[in-house]
C-alpha cells in the first residue's frame, strides 16, 4: 500500500494506484490526494454538475470544473466549495 499525505483529509492516507487525471496535475494529484480523497472529490463533481447543470461535453465547463477540481483538492483559487445555495435533501 502506498500512503501520501492527502491534501484533502489532511492526514495520511493509502495514495491512488495510478493518476487520475491527465498530465502534470494527475500527476500532482496522484502524489498528493488519497484515494479517499479522490472519491470525496467525485462525489463534489457530481454535486457541481448538477447545481451547476453542466455539460461535460462542454470545453467551459471542463474549465469550471477544474478550476472546482483546484479549491477541493489544494486550496487554490476561490472555487471549490460546496454551490452557493446548495441545501441537501433532507432523508
Amino acid at each position: 500500500m502506498r500512503t501520501v499525505k492527502c491534501t484533502v483529509l489532511k492526514e495520511d492516507a493509502e495514495g491512488l494506484s495510478a493518476a487520475p487525471y491527465p498530465g502534470e496535475l494527475g500527476q500532482r494529484i496522484y502524489e498528493s490526494v488519497s484515494a479517499e480523497g479522490w472519491t470525496k472529490w467525485l462525489e463534489r463533481q457530481v454535486l457541481i454538475i448538477n447545481e451547476n447543470q453542466l455539460s461535460t461535453a462542454d470545453p467551459q465547463a471542463i474549465e469550471l470544473l477544474k478550476q472546482h477540481m483546484l479549491g477541493f483538492l489544494f486550496g487554490e483559487g476561490e472555487l471549490g466549495a460546496v454551490p452557493e445555495g446548495f441545501a441537501p435533501r433532507k432523508k
